[in-house]
């Protein structure tokens, strides 16, 4: 994973100087996120099976995003899974599935500017130039 991380570094790094430590602290989430889910696709296909299958598909698509609320984001992602995410950034797991809830929809629109997911939905570039064009966007 030496590519990915460099590429994850490289992205809250540009986030230093815009965003602060709140805008790196919500990146690195979402990046756990991305990694503990098997990367994009993974996720997409994660909140398809637990029922944001029309929210995802809102973020991927081309049109306006459907907001997701901290609840149905913390019964898609699971008390384990959300619990252990949480418990590497020292946030309590409501904390986490509230900034989720609020960032990840343009996360994922972030990364699927064609309105679908990439062919290789877990390409460290197109993860990278995704993460930073969303930075800019949220936090420069």
């Amino acid at each position: 994973m030496g590519l990915f991380d460099s590429v994850v570094g490289s992205v809250l790094n540009n986030l230093g100087s815009g965003g602060g430590a709140q805008g790196g602290d919500i990146m690195q989430m979402v990046m756990g996120l991305l990694q503990q889910n098997g990367g994009l696709g993974g996720l997409v296909d994660m909140l398809n099976k637990n029922g944001l299958a029309q929210q995802a598909a809102s973020w991927v698509g081309t049109g306006d995003n459907l907001p997701v609320s901290a609840d149905q984001i913390g019964r898609a992602l699971g008390s384990g899974p959300l619990a252990d995410l949480a418990g590497k950034f020292g946030i309590d797991p409501a904390q986490l599935s509230g900034s989720l809830a609020q960032y990840l929809p343009d996360v994922v629109n972030q990364l699927t500017p064609q309105g679908r997911l990439p062919e290789n939905a877990g390409d460290t570039d197109a993860l990278g130039q995704g993460l930073s064009a969303l930075a800019g966007k949220l936090f420069g």
